[in-house]
């Protein structure tokens, strides 16, 4: 039997519509089929009612309406940890900023960035259906994306191929053996 790498704290983002949630449940799934106890946490599912509406109606966040969203990802993130699991979340966490107050409960936290390009994810977007985050929200979303820089850990990862592509280039960046 062969060892292989524990991962730290997991986090999955990108733009609305890159795919956050199907691949982060994909490589909580592909993490927990190696032995390695895994939950996956959507982080839309942690916004509060009155984030989710403003989205809704096609406002975007503030900061402000950020960060008790983040502090309650930062927690759960402590919680799934403390439970001896390996947390894999999918968050947008468009901002170094966010990263970094993620970053300050779990230091640990490496990043998969989800990268494609603006036709790619709103073509994506026209085929689905999101309960709170409508399509014209997307301008916005790339204009505040930051995308990661060399001194966080993080890998780039391009989301063109299959959901199998994408994790198992996650994976490979991450060092991560199968089997």
């Amino acid at each position: 039997m062969t060892e292989r790498a524990v991962l730290p704290p997991l986090l999955v983002m990108g733009v609305s519509g890159s795919g956050k949630s199907t691949i982060g449940q994909a490589l909580a799934d592909a993490l927990a089929a190696e032995g390695q106890p895994t939950v996956f946490v959507d982080a839309d599912d942690l916004h509060p009612a009155a984030n989710k509406e403003k989205m809704r109606q096609g406002i975007p966040l503030t900061d402000e309406d950020r960060w008790p969203w983040l502090d309650a990802c930062a927690a759960r993130i402590a919680e799934v940890e403390g439970s001896g699991h390996r947390c894999v979340m999918a968050n947008s966490a468009l901002k170094r900023v966010y990263r970094d107050r993620l970053r300050a409960s779990a230091p640990a936290l490496v990043i998969a960035f989800l990268d494609g390009s603006h036709d790619l994810i709103a073509d994506r977007q026209a085929h689905r259906h999101h309960e709170y985050m409508p399509s014209s929200l997307l301008d916005s979303q790339f204009a505040t994306l930051e995308r990661p820089q060399p001194d966080e850990a993080a890998v780039t990862v391009s989301i063109e191929g299959s959901v199998d592509e994408t994790v198992t280039a996650i994976l490979s960046a991450l060092s991560v053996t199968s089997g």
